[in-house]
């Protein structure tokens, strides 16, 4: 009765469908987890080269200066560097080529925006599949206990007595696909719910900086016109 009961006679003695499903979930927790290491790699990196740049970036250094360092070498997933990059080298092109304050401040601006959206990109990707792993893995692994449950029953009504014997060994089949769907979801919902914080705080700062950058850009061509 205990070697019936063990979960891996469990697994190889159920439907094939409820396989299937068990196998399904396996995949989605093996790439979950896969995914959720890849993007703990990749916030520790944007954390860390967000803290380095904008120590850099306030250090006082000549805006030049810093951006031909930072684009003779980009720092992966540097998001605020990424930022200044598109918006100083947009600054820089247009005030060769037009004299209108107006209009450079605004294809630099708009030159930080898609840079933003870029970033965006980056720091949510794969984390819809997270978020879909996490939704629907329940209600699959339910899928498969409700089918593992169909078929037990099914198999009872041609027995003329059922034991809690005969029962049990089906029962626990099915449920196993229940616990399957929630060994995938919890993880990747934990991961979800942690990765897009983090993404909406790191894009506030790039937010925050776009702008204060904008002022020093506003100040510097109006000093100029001045001058």
């Amino acid at each position: 009765m205990d070697s019936q009961l063990s979960i891996w006679h469990l697994i190889a003695n159920a439907s094939f469908l409820v396989q299937m499903v068990m196998l399904l979930l396996l995949l989605a927790s093996v790439v979950s987890w896969g995914i959720i290491f890849q993007r703990l790699k990749i916030f520790k990196q944007a954390r860390k080269s967000h803290e380095t740049f904008e120590e850099r970036f306030w250090s006082g250094m000549d805006l030049g200066q810093l951006y031909r360092e930072v684009n003779a070498s980009p720092t992966p997933y540097g998001g605020m560097e990424s930022v200044f990059r598109a918006g100083f080298k947009e600054f820089s092109r247009l005030r060769q080529q037009s004299e209108d304050r107006d209009a450079i401040l605004e294809g630099t601006q708009r030159a930080m925006r898609v840079a933003l959206s870029r970033e965006g990109d980056k720091l949510e990707n794969h984390l819809p599949f997270l978020a879909t792993v996490g939704s629907t893995s329940p209600y699959i692994g339910l899928f498969g206990t409700v089918w593992g449950i169909m078929n037990s029953f099914r198999g009872l009504a041609q027995m003329q007595q059922a034991t809690l014997a005969t029962v049990a060994p089906g029962i626990s089949e099915a449920l196993i696909a229940t616990a399957m769907g929630l060994f995938a979801a919890i993880p990747a919902v934990m991961a979800y719910n942690r990765f897009a914080a983090q993404s909406d705080t790191l894009l506030r700062n790039y937010e925050t900086f776009a702008e204060e950058f904008s002022s020093i850009l506003h100040r510097r061509v109006h000093s100029s016109e001045r001058g």
